[in-house]
């Protein structure tokens, strides 16, 4: 009974996964949406919007695309990655939308801890084997989470920082965002690790 009912539980969370991934998509394309015809409603504007509304739907969409061009017919598709690397744009976007950069002091740099943390892991997920060392998954993450994390300061600076008032404060802030990034990368390396080390062969 057990080795009939388990493949059907093993099927019945995947479905959910990719139920989960494919909603978040939605929405995050729905708020992009919402961004484009309603500026002065998305807590972007002034943001580089412009840029955010081009880089957001690419990264949500890259696994995706890279898998239908690379890979299709030969893996399934990973759903779970999937969704890890689409819930940073989608909760960038509502944390703005909720003005919760500018009213909560501290939101900010839990994003930057927690986002890259999920991106990273993500990109494990997705592109690394499960028979991958421990050690090596994390020198992964970080050598991942690191180069994207300068990547999207720099972006950062050049989309509008630069022409903010933020910019007296950029350097503080930007030391700061990289340390959190690379921490949640470290986490995500470790945790994925953890839990393949720990899966049953």
């Amino acid at each position: 009974m057990t080795m009939i009912t388990a493949p059907v539980t093993v099927s019945g969370r995947m479905r959910a996964v990719a139920v989960a991934a494919i909603a978040a998509k939605v929405l995050l394309f729905a708020l992009l949406l919402s961004a484009l015809i309603w500026p002065d409603m998305s807590g972007i504007k002034g943001k580089a919007s412009t840029a955010r509304l081009i880089v957001y739907p690419l990264g949500a969409m890259a696994l995706p695309i890279f898998w239908y061009a690379a890979r299709r017919g030969r893996q399934s598709f990973p759903w779970l990655a999937d969704l890890l690397i689409t819930l940073p744009w989608l909760i960038d976007l509502v944390g703005n939308r909720l003005d919760l950069f500018d009213r909560v002091t501290w939101w900010d740099d839990l994003m930057h801890f927690v986002l890259w943390g999920l991106l990273t892991a993500g990109v494990l997920v997705a592109f690394t084997a499960r028979t991958t060392a421990r050690g090596l998954t994390v020198m992964l993450a970080l050598a991942f989470g690191t180069t994207a994390a300068v990547v999207w300061e720099v972006g950062e600076y050049v989309a509008f920082v630069r022409h903010s008032p933020e910019l007296q404060t950029a350097y503080t802030d930007t030391l700061g965002d990289l340390v959190l990034g690379t921490l949640g990368a470290l986490l995500a390396g470790v945790v994925v690790g953890q839990l393949r080390a720990a899966a049953p062969a």
